[in-house]
């Protein structure tokens, strides 16, 4: 099953199971959502979370610049190492 067909399945699903439920339903869980998002450890859990996210992208785009830097400086020596065979040859 590919992603676009299980986003299709999965909104009809939750719309019949909300259409089903009904008002009153909806009403508990957004009630219920907001006294979650609304409780000081779960913002905390957030920031901690968005935090985590910011250094492992700064660790992967250090990682990733080594890399090319690394890759470039390959690169360079083996154009230089041609042009010395071109030139002594």
């Amino acid at each position: 099953m590919g992603f676009k067909t299980g986003m299709i399945i999965g909104f009809g699903v939750g719309y019949v199971l909300g259409t089903k439920a009904g008002r009153e339903r909806y009403e508990e869980l957004r009630q219920s959502w907001s006294e979650l998002t609304g409780n000081p450890r779960f913002q905390e859990a957030v920031e901690r979370g968005k935090g985590l996210v910011g250094t492992g992208m700064r660790e992967s785009l250090t990682a990733v610049q080594g890399g090319v830097e690394k890759a470039s400086g390959v690169v360079k020596d083996r154009l230089d190492k041609d042009e010395d065979l071109g030139a002594g040859g």
